[in-house]
């Protein structure tokens, strides 16, 4: 078999002639940025070839990559399809991530619904034979019988036990006194990151948490490109998208365990706050029904398994308890957060919004609520991006245009490497501020500014096509092609305008369905991952929600996982969000009347005056 060598690691690929080069680079475990999952249309899965024969660039890369950077080697590795020895140079490093692990938790009372009684076992002799189950069942008030899988390997002799009740059974007998031992995890299942919290069941008390990239990544970074990934491998799709989350919590589970110094074994719960999506892969549910038309998912109701069914290794009695989603596209995830904002009892009229690459948005009417999610796309997070990357170390994530000069901030201070979801808003919100791109989102014509004018340098021409240059690159140690520049295209507006008009017009349906004015609304309560790092400016700046609503921003961090741990700590709190997904009405934007007329005119940006000294903008940014 043919094999390929990886610059600078001393392992060596055999392959199979079959595979394309990114399925043998994920398939090693190899970190390759690939959106597109192997479409051939994001152009980020780069890799040289340095030695070795293969196929002449095909029409599509010779679209996506530099005639230099051809000539030097650069392929895309998902449409290289090697038959030879060869060795490749990866340019891409996975770096530490910045996900949001903390949300508001409203005060509730802890109900959980697994306990702990201790029980004495007395020596049996010839005056007292009761039986060990016997003895246990009169100690704790159970009368069910206990299953033989945890009669089996227990001693009778006298001491000290405990007995795991749960549901009003005996599902556990421990030796020892092990009360003081109850512990739970709270999940969030994000399409782009999981977080994993350990809690102290008996107390509450949060004990350790961690988090990492959604290891489906490798199958697409959006729901829908993992959904096809289902659809075109018909004989494993479904296992190998369940695997990898599944994979990806025993990860996370080993890592809080030693982190707080437990056994695993007494973990007894799991709650769950996740997508539809996520939550139908979770279980290893078909999700081909929730990617085509009329989107219909195949559950909605919360469910509650034993978590070594789908692999998840914990107690042998652990149980695995999905909160209940509305729709195909308002999940667990959004009942969890209009849960912990309490939106069924506001008085007022209150917006709950969750922006990523869907914007699900949940409307209170005085505690009626009403909700719809708008396909916002994988832009606002980084991805469809000509420089985008995700919000890692040496991500541009914020910016400003000051006195004609660009400042950018990265996160952890590194050289910047690309630029990520807060970033690209930021970039587009001061290209508006400075007039560098219209209302209608075009770039300013640069040969009708004059040079003198700031924003000359700042346009640079790629043939017809204008482009901001944001900053120089050529430090980065993740530079991996001959452009050492990061620069917003014409195509990267688009892309955020495509995000803005879908989130826009999601709030404007719902406020003209429920009846109220702009100014009507008391509150609007911002929720997620990517939306706790979006400064009120570049909501409003970029148009994404209406200027008239600035002051009335609250952001409520991971409220998925807020909630996921206010159900792990209450049978309550499960059955008020079941009852609230069920009372919650979900509208499709797509049958409302003149909806296209709606969007269309969400796309445009706002009009920012006075913004550009007069003297520059005078018959220029008209031009």
């Amino acid at each position: 078999m043919p094999k390929i060598k990886i610059i600078g690691n001393d392992k060596e690929i055999l392959y199979s002639k079959e595979e394309t080069l990114l399925e043998i680079l994920l398939r090693e475990d190899f970190f390759i940025d690939n959106p597109c999952n192997g479409k051939g249309t994001c152009g980020k899965c780069r890799v040289k070839v340095m030695e070795g024969d293969i196929e002449e660039p095909t029409v599509t890369e010779k679209k996506l990559i530099s005639e230099n950077d051809l000539k030097n080697g650069i392929r895309l590795s998902c449409l290289v399809k090697p038959d030879k020895d060869i060795s490749v140079e990866l340019f891409q490093k996975e770096g530490a991530h910045k996900v949001l692990t903390t949300g508001y938790t409203p005060k509730f009372d802890f109900n959980i619904d697994l306990k702990k009684i201790p029980v004495y076992i007395e020596k049996p002799s010839l005056k007292n034979q009761t039986p060990l189950e016997e003895q246990f069942k009169n100690a704790t008030g159970v009368n069910k019988s206990i299953s033989i899988d945890n009669l089996i390997n227990i001693e009778y002799s006298e001491g000290e036990y405990t007995a795991v009740i749960y549901d009003d059974k005996i599902i556990g007998i421990e030796s020892g006194n092990t009360t003081d031992k109850i512990f739970g995890l709270a999940v969030d299942i994000g399409t782009t990151t999981v977080v994993c919290e350990l809690v102290d069941m008996n107390t509450g008390k949060q004990l350790a948490n961690s988090s990492m990239i959604n290891a489906q990544k490798h199958f697409g970074l959006d729901v829908l490109t993992r959904i096809t990934y289902e659809i075109e491998n018909p004989e494993d799709g479904i296992k190998k998208l369940q695997t990898a989350i599944v994979d990806s919590i025993n990860d996370m589970i080993e890592d809080v365990c030693k982190k707080a110094g437990i056994e695993k074994k007494y973990i007894y719960e799991i709650s769950v706050g996740a997508n539809s999506t996520m939550m139908h892969m979770l279980l290893g549910i078909s999700t081909k029904t929730i990617g085509k038309a009329p989107y219909a998912p195949i559950f909605t109701s919360s469910k509650n398994i034993l978590a070594s069914e789908i692999g998840i290794k914990i107690s042998k009695k652990g149980r695995l308890y999905c909160l209940p989603s509305v729709s195909s596209y308002i999940g667990a995830d959004i009942v969890a957060g209009a849960y912990v904002c309490d939106l069924q009892h506001r008085k007022g009229n209150v917006l709950f919004i969750d922006i990523g690459t869907n914007g699900e948005i949940v409307l209170s009417k005085a505690g009626k609520l009403l909700s719809c999610s708008c396909a916002a796309g994988p832009a606002l997070e980084g991805m469809n991006i000509s420089s985008g990357m995700r919000a890692s170390e040496g991500a541009i994530e914020d910016i400003e245009i000051i006195n004609g000069s660009v400042n950018i901030k990265t996160i952890g201070n590194r050289s910047p490497v690309g630029i990520c979801g807060s970033g690209i808003l930021a970039a587009v919100r001061e290209l508006v501020k400075s007039g560098i791109i219209k209302k209608e989102g075009a770039f300013i014509k640069k040969d009708k500014l004059s040079e003198t004018d700031f924003r000359y340098s700042l346009i640079q021409m790629n043939g017809k096509k204008r482009e901001f240059i944001v900053c120089d690159k050529s430090t980065s140690e993740q530079n991996n092609h001959e452009n050492e520049k990061i620069l917003i295209t014409q195509g990267d507006i688009r892309q955020v305008q495509l995000a803005k008009g879908a989130i826009l017009s999601g709030f404007l349906a719902l406020l003209r369905k429920a009846g109220i004015s702009m100014s009507e609304l008391d509150k609007v309560m911002i929720a997620g991952q990517f939306g706790a790092h979006l400064p009120a400016d570049s909501l409003t700046g970029t148009g994404i929600l209406p200027e008239e609503v600035g002051d009335k921003l609250e952001y409520v961090g991971n409220s998925s996982k807020a909630g996921a741990y206010m159900a792990l700590m209450s049978s309550k709190v499960k059955k008020e969000m079941e009852e609230l997904a069920i009372n919650m009405d979900y509208m499709e934007l797509g049958a409302i009347e003149d909806y296209e007329r709606l969007f269309s005119d969400c796309l445009i940006f706002p009009e920012i005056q006075d913004i550009v000294p007069i003297n520059l903008l005078k018959g220029e940014i008209n031009g």
